[in-house]
């Protein structure tokens, strides 16, 4: 019979591989810690409408990437393709806003259906912050300073921080005006998805990753330049906040959010060992989020790093994450002294000591060469000689001391005590 094989696109996690990921998570969790922020978990499967309106219809995520499907109650589900939108979803529904500003920060996998490359899967994970009732500039600041702090504390290196103002709404609708004028007058210039984008989401084209039209955007207005006093003033305040706690960064005009909702700061941290995907977090301000998924008019910035891209970049520095090392390993045969074994293996587990119990049967040789491959120092021996005498040896894999002998009483009292 023919073996099964994962879907395209999604990956097993080996045990060798899990102990780099606890340690990002665990690395995570501690920032967030400290910074007194709170886990929120969604489900993985939402309504569709959720992302159709918080990520956007005319998007090649909704339009192209998404898994959907009609469930048994004839209604349109999909698997997240971000946590944004879910996390929104979740604040309005319990009330939470109405408590007053939510940090909350996120983790787990997200789907899409794209060209499966490194450090992008069909299935992929995040880990994300959402900062809500937030309007002051410093709170940019410190989502980025999270981020960034994060980053530098995992060990990533040749890191930069690439920035822009979106402005408001009105700063917006002046640069969009002003910005289809001049695509419209060079559209026999754009690619084929670009030429598509004019008339709907214009934004959109900033983004584009086709090298001709990248090099023709090289000459389309800059938001930046379009934007009111009122704007500008509030992005002196993000680049004053970023140099005060030196954090280095660099202006990218043509970094936009396509969104109507999006506005004012917008920020990538970008590494150069990535090649083309080279973005490691991104995020920004989101202020009209909430109002469009039917709350109300409350401000928001949050951010969104991907896991997979941090483990190619540790990968790289050859950065070896053990797990965690057990603290004893019992090898045990015979009939009587594979029931005190399992006895001891609880009560130890019990008294918070992490014990590896070789199940196998098989002779002692075996299973001592099953305990050198472990992730273990000490190992417990107990034969049926041993359990006549209320004794077992206890032996040490990194010295060459002699064994000692315990009575399985005096053993267990050491750590009682």
């Amino acid at each position: 019979m023919e073996r099964l094989q994962n879907l395209r696109g999604l990956v097993d996690l080996l045990p060798e591989e899990t102990a780099l990921w606890q340690f990002i998570e665990s690395t995570a969790r501690t920032h967030f810690t400290h910074a007194g922020v709170n886990e929120i978990r969604t489900p993985l499967l939402e309504p569709t409408e959720l992302f159709a309106r918080g990520i956007g219809e005319n998007t090649d995520v909704v339009n192209k990437e998404m898994y959907s499907f009609i469930d048994r109650g004839n209604r349109s589900c999909t698997l997240r393709p971000e946590g944004t939108a879910s996390v929104v979803r979740a604040a309005l529904q319990h009330n939470l806003l109405d408590q007053g500003p939510q940090r909350f920060w996120y983790t787990g996998p997200m789907f899409r259906y794209e060209r499966p490359q490194a450090g992008r899967q069909r299935q992929f994970h995040q880990i994300g912050l959402e900062l809500h009732g937030y309007s002051d500039p410093r709170s940019d600041v410190e989502a980025i300073a999270i981020a960034w702090d994060l980053l530098i504390d995992l060990g990533i290196e040749r890191l930069s921080l690439e920035l822009n103002t979106l402005g408001d709404m009105k700063d917006r609708i002046s640069y969009k005006n002003k910005l289809s004028t001049w695509l419209q007058d060079h559209i026999n210039e754009l690619d084929e998805d670009s030429r598509k984008r004019v008339n709907v989401n214009p934004l959109r084209i900033l983004d584009s990753k086709i090298p001709s039209t990248k090099i023709l955007l090289e000459k389309a207005p800059i938001l930046i330049d379009e934007i009111r006093e009122e704007s500008s003033e509030r992005f002196a305040i993000v680049r004053e906040g970023l140099a005060n706690l030196g954090i280095p960064f660099t202006i990218n005009s043509h970094l936009v959010r396509g969104l109507d909702y999006y506005s004012h700061t917008a920020f990538e941290i970008v590494s150069d060992q990535l090649g083309a995907q080279a973005t490691v977090c991104g995020g920004g301000r989101y202020d009209g989020l909430i109002e469009e998924l039917g709350g109300k008019n409350i401000p928001a910035i949050g951010w969104a790093l991907g896991v997979e891209r941090l483990v190619l970049l540790l990968n790289q520095r050859d950065l070896c994450v053990k797990p965690s090392a057990l603290d004893f390993y019992i090898v045990n045969r015979g009939k009587i002294a594979q029931s005190v074994a399992l006895t001891l293996t609880q009560q130890l587990r019990r008294l918070g000591i992490s014990v590896e119990l070789d199940n196998s049967g098989s002779p002692f040789s075996k299973q001592m060469k099953r305990a050198h491959r472990s992730n273990c120092t000490k190992v417990i021996v107990l034969g049926d000689d041993e359990v006549k005498q209320n004794q077992l040896r206890l032996k040490n894999l990194q010295t060459d001391l002699p064994e000692e002998c315990y009575s399985v009483e005096t053993f267990l009292n050491q750590f009682i005590n």
